[in-house]
């Protein structure tokens, strides 16, 4: 492949035995087996205050919002395992994305290089028969309002406690295999959209 896309991938938790962590992180392996340059954090890495636009004129960015959209603005592509919380998305990633779409010095107000034409894959895992899919409605929403182009196709994966094993992976091999494919199909989408461009 002349061309390797560049993922971020992460789960909106910050759980040491998340499900969502466990399911991004096979996403993100079928990314690399399409090709793609995947970087995958754990946001429990980049600690971030509540967004707070007071704090934001007296301190600055925190650091790791800083790193954070950094990552982003470098990526082509995101895929993100979000976790439902009350039928919506973690204050944990929604907290990320408002810290990640404030304008930097030389950037207009309003231009959100962190997501403007980034393509996103979601996916979920709960507990609960759903698997997570009010709250991916959400997500979407935000994401795309923000300038992201959303892939249709997503996955939740119901009775998450029960549906991995050991390894991390699902026990579901067809499951396994929609996830995996989420991630080759991220970069052959953004792979086939590179190629028109040039």
């Amino acid at each position: 492949m002349s061309y390797q896309p560049r993922i971020l991938a992460f789960a909106g938790s910050t759980r040491k035995d998340s499900f969502n962590k466990k399911l991004v992180a096979l996403a993100a392996t079928g990314a690399r087996e399409a090709g793609a340059v995947v970087t995958l954090i754990n946001l429990h890495d980049y600690p971030m205050p509540l967004f707070d636009e007071d704090l934001e004129a007296s301190e600055g960015k925190n650091e790791h919002a800083l790193k954070f959209k950094q990552l982003l603005m470098e990526s082509d592509g995101i895929l993100i395992s979000s976790p439902e919380y009350n039928g919506s998305l973690s204050a944990v990633l929604k907290n990320a994305i408002d810290w990640a779409t404030r304008a930097d010095e030389g950037e207009a107000p309003g231009s959100l290089p962190a997501f403007r034409g980034k393509v996103v894959s979601l996916m979920s895992a709960s507990p609960g028969g759903l698997g997570g899919l009010r709250g991916l409605v959400h997500v979407r929403a935000i994401l795309g309002g923000l300038g992201c182009l959303m892939l249709p196709a997503q996955t939740a994966v119901s009775s998450a406690h029960d549906a991995f094993d050991e390894f991390g992976n699902l026990k579901d091999k067809k499951r396994q295999q929609q996830i995996l494919y989420q991630g080759q199909e991220l970069t052959n989408f953004i792979t086939r959209l590179n190629q028109q461009d040039s």
